[in-house]
């Protein structure tokens, strides 16, 4: 294998862990179940997100969709969200989250092994910030949006932080939603959604 080829490789595969950039936890190192569709949000764009929710962590209540290796929901708890609910639907990612909240001592955070949609068709829980990073060849961002504005989940004055291919990016929002904020890094777009 060339020197080139070895690069692209390292590069292409997930990290085994991820670190809490920020705040009480800071350089916590969480570890990620090591699967396909399992693609924790690069560090990069972990910061760049943090810095535009700086003004709106403190005290809020966040909802993390797909969690996967917990990084934004225990990144917003660190920072000083009050609480956050991590989703996810594969049993074996959430018996590694929960060691995570029992080590971390993190009573700010609980777990949901259910999917994603059905958790929004059943959620009776309102939310300040709602994490949306599914995996990009599963779910249609598109209708998760759809759903997830339809549903009792959005607190009044929400922020939705969604993440997906470029491709699949959506180029309209649902009713009276709008882009605040957006970023392409990589094969990863994403951007901060608002009500009007």
């Amino acid at each position: 294998m060339s020197k080139s080829q070895k690069k692209t490789h390292n590069l292409a595969r997930a990290p085994q862990q991820v670190r809490i950039i920020a705040g009480r936890w800071r350089g916590t190192k969480l570890p990620v179940v090591l699967q396909d569709d399992v693609r924790p949000t690069p560090s990069r764009v972990r910061e760049t997100l943090f810095n535009w929710l700086q003004t709106r962590i403190e005290g809020s209540h966040c909802l993390d969709l797909f969690a996967g290796s917990g990084a934004l929901g225990f990144e917003a708890v660190s920072r000083g969200a009050a609480h956050a609910t991590l989703v996810d639907s594969e049993q074996k990612v959430i018996s590694l989250l929960s060691q995570q909240v029992e080590k971390l001592d993190a009573q700010q955070v609980s777990l949901a092994c259910v999917d994603a949609l059905s958790y929004i068709h059943n959620c009776s829980s309102q939310f300040d910030i709602i994490f949306l990073d599914p995996p990009f060849s599963k779910y249609d961002p598109d209708e998760l949006l759809q759903k997830l504005v339809e549903s009792q989940c959005v607190k009044t004055g929400a922020m939705i932080y969604l993440e997906s291919s470029p491709e699949k990016f959506p180029q309209t929002l649902p009713g009276l939603w709008q882009w605040q904020r957006q970023l392409q890094a990589g094969q990863v777009e994403c951007g901060l959604i608002a009500a009007k």
